[in-house]
């Protein structure tokens, strides 16, 4: 006798399969269990954590760019509290509407930018760039391109990042979550 699993609108409900295809047993119902509730820092935390990026550096691009609003939209598109483009959130097997797969995606994406740039002079003020002006822009322009808003951008998040390793903030929202599933390397 094999079980098999069926998820309907949350609630988990497990078949018999017989040898027998004519045979269907009645569902039995099993509710699903709730996800608990975690602080945007526990979420930061686990997040850097498992991409390997300072989690004070996540919290400061977290602020400079979403204020820790996690239903933030911007007028490009971009999404949520690490205010990822849909589908940059995609391309690393995250979804942007769900807060933790948000915080995720970005801190993924952080490591990217740094591992990319990390042969250079000045790593994280070009990664912090490229993540506001987009990998693209910084290679065409050598470094931190010439654009008003991401010049502004690196400085601010820069002040966020030394401000919190100064005094060591704490955020006290909190998140509906569940813990996302490591997505795929992302490459070039």
């Amino acid at each position: 006798m094999v079980f098999s699993t069926v998820l309907i609108a949350g609630i988990a409900s497990f078949w018999r399969v017989y040898e027998f295809a004519h045979y269907r047993p009645p569902l039995i119902d099993v509710p699903a269990i709730e996800a608990p509730s975690l602080s945007i820092e526990e979420v930061i935390g686990a997040a850097a954590r498992h991409y390997g990026v300072d989690p004070l550096l996540v919290k400061a691009v977290m602020a400079a760019e979403s204020g820790f609003r996690h239903q933030a939209v911007s007028t490009a598109g971009a999404v949520g509290l690490m205010q990822l483009m849909p589908a940059t959130a995609h391309e690393m097997g995250f979804n942007p509407m769900i807060a933790s797969d948000n915080v995720f995606a970005g801190a993924r994406y952080l490591a990217f930018l740094l591992g990319r740039y990390a042969r250079k002079r000045d790593t994280l003020r070009w990664a912090i760039a490229a993540y506001n002006a987009g990998p693209g822009s910084v290679d065409r322009y050598r470094g931190i391109p010439p654009f008003r808003e991401t010049r502004t951008y690196v400085k601010r998040v820069l002040g966020y990042y030394s401000q919190f390793r100064r005094s060591g903030r704490i955020i006290t929202a909190s998140i509906e979550t569940a813990s996302p599933q490591p997505a795929p390397v992302m490459t070039d």
